[in-house]
């Protein structure tokens, strides 16, 4: 089913319509409403997924053109679309706004239904690549800062391994719930435990070490695999990588955020880059062979004789690899033709012999494969 279809809506859809199918779908498909169900949350995150592209104009062109294939090299994140990004995703656009009712659906209710240590919080850190490290893939091993298990009290936060005991407050459930009355009637809410943080147990006696955090920070490495063909728009997510929950809850995440340096010599498009080659009038008339830059080195190019300035000459597979394997790019050369501003006296005068024999140039110069400028003025003004 293709992406409108999921949230019902039609390929013309303004964003704001988008947004309030998605909004509607995922209040009747979140788990928390449908009693944990597999089926509700794959419903969930495959509405969340199709929100995601179609509320981003950029990524909504891409899939309108090219279809999901057309999203592969710009999705980001190598390790899949999980039921945590689609809470996430969910949070981020209408975590806000909501007060008590957003935690009675999707807060404390989950809280309450699995009591018990929460997640550790994902780790962000920003990795530099060179485009020749794109070229080739690389794995790059980084140094971050992540909460490890306390040695004094194995993770649990209690001194002396004195474990933990049922919370007083909420009685394990890790939910509070509080009859309100207004001129409406009575109303229950249901908030997480102020006592317990919604884990359903606490410590009675502080491990001196953590705080009764049961964590403390160490640095480590980290190896990350870095497939060829990435983009500053890419990220990869190391699964259970971070930060360990409190008191023993599981790990977190550590995202990874791709950041390509400029290269001076070209500029990127896709996995084709683009590289502007300088030419002496001698050499655009009569043709020449030069040497160009690539990624990994030089190649030789033929300049034909009788070339335009802004003329294209394309260099297939000398790009870069495209995301995945699917091929390589092209490296396409921009030839301009420079003229000197001062000249020698032995230029100058060939030049002047020059003008006495040449041809007067033509009413308009249309470059091989290429539409005039007039051309496309005269396009622009029948579709007007």
């Amino acid at each position: 089913m293709d992406y409108y279809e999921r949230l019902g809506v039609s390929r013309d859809a303004s964003t704001e319509d988008v947004k309030k199918a998605y909004r509607q779908l995922a209040l009747e498909y979140h788990p928390d409403r449908n009693q944990g169900s597999k089926e509700a949350e794959e419903k969930f995150k495959s509405v969340t997924e199709a929100y995601e592209v179609l509320r981003d104009p950029e990524k909504r062109a891409r899939y309108d053109r090219f279809g999901a294939e057309g999203l592969k090299e710009r999705a980001g994140g190598f390790g899949g679309f999980d039921f945590a990004d689609a809470v996430e995703i969910f949070m981020r656009d209408f975590g806000g706004g909501f007060g008590g009712a957003f935690e009675d659906l999707f807060g404390a209710g989950r809280r309450g239904a699995a009591a018990g240590p929460r997640k550790g919080k994902s780790l962000r850190v920003r990795l530099p690549l060179t485009l020749a490290e794109v070229a080739s893939g690389v794995t790059k091993r980084i140094r971050v800062a992540v909460l490890e298990p306390c040695d004094q009290c194995d993770g649990t936060g209690a001194a002396g391994g004195a474990g933990l005991t049922t919370c007083p407050t909420c009685g394990g459930s890790g939910e509070e719930r509080v009859v309100q009355r207004s001129v409406f009637g009575q109303f229950m809410s249901v908030s997480v435990c102020r006592s317990c943080g919604g884990e359903g147990k606490v410590v009675e006696s502080v491990c001196p070490t953590c705080k009764a955090d049961g964590r403390l920070r160490r640095e480590t490495e980290v190896d990350v695999e870095v497939p060829a063909g990435v983009s500053s728009e890419n990220f990869i997510t190391l699964r259970g990588r971070g930060n360990v929950g409190p008191r023993g809850g599981p790990r977190g995440d550590i995202v990874v955020l791709l950041e390509v340096e400029e290269d001076p010599r070209f500029a990127r498009r896709g996995a084709d880059l683009l590289y502007e080659l300088p030419v002496t009038f001698s050499q655009a008339a009569l043709g020449d062979d030069v040497e160009v830059p690539t990624v990994d080195g030089h190649t030789s190019l033929e300049i034909p004789a009788g070339i335009q300035s802004g003329q294209v000459i394309r260099l297939r597979g000398k790009g870069l690899p495209v995301l995945e394997g699917r091929g390589t790019g092209d490296l396409l050369v921009h030839v301009r033709v420079w003229t000197p501003e001062k000249l020698s006296g032995e230029e100058e005068e060939i030049l002047r012999r020059l003008r006495e024999v040449e041809r007067p140039a033509p009413d308009q110069i249309e470059a091989s494969g290429e539409r005039g400028f007039w051309s496309r003025v005269k396009e622009a003004f029948r579709a007007g």
